[in-house]
């Protein structure tokens, strides 16, 4: 199955006007582009523009506050149902959640039920809706020090007790190969919990191809699992833009 990749706007095309990159995107040959939060941006022109190149936008960031604060449960639900409704009306499939950064005052066991709980909260509102609400993991060595949730075996604990369809992980092949490597066996085994993709190159955050990571052997992994989502290309490129995403379907054998 030929992969849907999915250019990170925020990160690729960054010197142009946002709506203008989307078509940059489609111009390089890509159906999806995704970004981060939607407060601030024009989404009428957004979708106005995706739709005459064609591209789905494939996902955005929940705009919450932090997950990991019991205290914080009922605002959470509420700010993640708004965000869920914005996919919504725009036709967006994914949700894309983070924890926030590890308290100091309570447990970790206390922010782990947290999230967990605030997870619950929201899942039967993104099976009604159809929306895909994804956990995401980083790395805590590099780029984001003392954020709360880091490994993928905790993230996935925390997604088996939520228990629902609709709520999974956003796996990003990036920051676990900092956290704990052991990449293709760790997606294959967990195939059924994972939502949503995203990928760049160690070190340096740049696009794949320019460091450590066998991303041939990656992509033609997920291209061969039974995995229908999108694959976010978030990344910094170290030139040209459109070289660097001509590259990754390239490695993805797609051009």
């Amino acid at each position: 199955m030929a992969l849907k990749m999915s250019p990170c706007i925020e990160m690729i095309f960054s010197s142009l006007p946002f709506v203008d990159r989307i078509q940059a995107v489609a111009d390089c040959g890509y159906k999806a582009c995704e970004f981060w939060g939607f407060s601030g941006k024009d989404m009428d022109a957004v979708m106005s523009m995706a739709a005459k190149n064609g591209v789905t936008i494939s996902s955005i960031a929940a705009e919450v506050p932090p997950l990991v604060d019991p205290a914080n449960h009922k605002e959470f639900v509420e700010a993640a149902q708004k965000s869920i409704g914005v996919a919504v009306k725009y036709g967006i499939p994914t949700v894309i959640v983070c924890t926030g950064n590890e308290m100091t005052d309570i447990s970790r066991y206390a922010q782990h039920d947290a999230i967990v709980a605030g997870l619950k909260g929201i899942a039967p509102y993104a099976e009604d809706t159809g929306i895909m609400v994804v956990l995401e993991p980083l790395n805590i060595l590099v780029d984001h020090k003392g954020y709360y949730l880091a490994r993928s075996d905790e993230s996935f604990d925390i997604l088996r007790a939520v228990g629902s369809p609709k709520v999974k992980l956003l796996y990003d092949i990036y920051h676990q190969q900092i956290t704990e490597g052991f990449l293709i066996p760790t997606i294959k085994a967990n195939l059924d919990l994972i939502g949503h993709f995203h990928c760049a190159d160690v070190p340096g955050r740049h696009e794949p191809g320019s460091g450590e990571i066998n991303y041939t052997n990656v992509f033609k992994l997920i291209a061969d699992l039974p995995y229908d989502g999108f694959l976010g290309l978030e990344y910094s490129p170290t030139g040209d833009p459109a070289a660097s995403l001509k590259q990754c379907l390239q490695i993805a054998g797609q051009a």
